[in-house]
């Protein structure tokens, strides 16, 4: 893998075509659903809080000597970020304008204590891990899952522990409590991003109703921001299954009207990086210093996520069962 990022300067941004999570909101300005609905109405975005935890990290010279020298030199990686929802990455502002967002906060802070500069590039959720490989990107984002299966092509370090959960519409009466056993949306309709671990998930175990004896549940992929939402609005699903974070963050605002179910499954959530980048290292020991010196605490602490913190990041830790 080339780790210069020259190949990239001077490229556009690209437009946002695909996103990985369940979009808090489902009218953000210049973004319309490509699913011929329209946006709930009443949705506005989420102003991002005014603090900045960031603004104070500065470069530590015996961490950023980890980076190979190559990168060092160039003084910038090249970084495919997928932007989707509060609070792991959004557009309080509308698209053409920067994202924030837990995410945003933490790779910035990241390549400040490496002493590096970060051509981010927005790009689509199911294109960042391939486009690693390829030497496209030298870092992943994207509220990425550490699971087994992405393990084998993909190298992780982690900086928060986040997973997979269940929402309804407020009001919904068929299902009211945590969904711990799949099972329970035996005979519903599950709407879910493209290319999650959440549409993975329900797919592999789609033969656990047949097994009980029930009705199969139905899945519908969305790729498009807000056409999750706007479906469950609409009732033409009954229930969405996405991030911890995102789905509690999307029911305490009122404008969404949507009731989140609690935890189904926790994942380790973390930076990914082609198989044996050198880059592993000096990310690992840049989050690990950020949440030594408090910078770490106090992100979370701004986008409401501190009860997804972790105590140390990891190189490829084992999935969660």
């Amino acid at each position: 893998m080339s780790l210069h990022p020259s190949g990239l300067r001077g490229r556009l941004r690209t437009a946002l075509v695909l996103l990985p999570l369940l979009p808090l909101l489902t009218g953000l300005t210049a973004c319309g659903s490509g699913e011929g609905s329209p946006p709930v109405a009443g949705a506005l975005a989420s102003p991002a809080p005014a603090d900045d935890p960031v603004a104070g990290v500065r470069a530590v010279e015996s961490i950023a000597a980890l980076l190979p020298a190559e990168v060092r030199k160039a003084g910038s990686v090249r970084l495919g970020g997928s932007v989707g929802s509060p609070p792991s990455a959004y557009y309080p502002n509308g698209q053409d304008k920067p994202p924030a967002g837990q995410d945003i906060d933490i790779a910035a802070a990241v390549a400040k204590v490496l002493g590096l500069k970060l051509e981010r590039q927005d790009a689509s959720f199911e294109t960042i891990l391939p486009a690693l490989g390829s030497g496209k990107y030298d870092v992943g984002t994207g509220n990425f899952g550490v699971t087994t299966e992405r393990l084998k092509s993909v190298d992780f370090v982690t900086y928060i522990n986040d997973g997979q959960g269940f929402a309804v519409k407020t009001g919904n009466t068929t299902l009211t409590g945590q969904v711990s056993d799949l099972t329970q949306l035996c005979g519903l309709t599950i709407g879910t991003g493209a290319g999650t671990t959440f549409e993975k998930t329900l797919t592999a175990k789609k033969e656990v109703c047949a097994a009980a004896g029930k009705k199969p549940y139905e899945v519908k992929v969305f790729s498009e921001p807000g056409a999750v939402t706007t479906a469950l609005q609409q009732g033409r699903i009954d229930v969405v299954m996405s991030t911890i974070n995102g789905l509690r963050h999307q029911a305490a605002q009122p404008a969404a009207q949507t009731t989140f179910l609690g935890e189904y499954h926790r994942l380790d959530v973390g930076f990914a990086f082609k198989k044996g980048s050198p880059l592993t290292p000096a990310f690992q020991a840049a989050v690990n210093e950020l949440i030594k010196d408090g910078t770490y605490a106090r992100i979370l602490k701004k986008w409401g996520t501190t009860p997804s913190a972790i105590d140390t990041s990891q190189i490829n830790p084992a999935e969660h069962t």
